[in-house]
């Protein structure tokens, strides 16, 4: 798939700080195997930034990767709580009805 120069200049700083998603990963780097522009300017880029702060985006990267994996294992376990005490509520109401319809056939009501 051929992308704009634009598009993966837009990119990089997202693929410097290891934020991007994989799938933009992998078209920047099948991109930067062609493309000698892209290619200086993700080294420019990489060359403004000072060690340090390279090194402290890159923690930063992770700590925001962890946090993400950890809110997407939270939010499953939410849906599943969800759908469990929703099928209780429904249960709860069926017994009650099903009591309701019985003694009003036992009563004749």
């Amino acid at each position: 798939m051929k992308v704009s120069c634009e598009v993966i200049k837009d990119l990089l700083p997202l693929y410097i700080d290891d934020i991007c998603s994989e799938e933009s990963r992998q078209l920047i780097v099948e991109h930067l195997q062609t493309c000698e522009t892209c290619k200086a300017e993700l080294a420019a880029m990489k060359d403004d930034l000072p060690i340090d702060t390279y090194q402290q985006n890159l923690k930063e990267a992770q700590v925001v990767k962890k946090i993400a994996k950890k809110w997407k294992k939270g939010m499953l376990k939410s849906f599943v709580k969800g759908g469990i005490i929703t099928l209780l509520i429904l249960a709860i109401i069926s017994i009650i009805l099903f009591f309701v319809a019985d003694l009003s056939l036992v009563f004749g009501k």
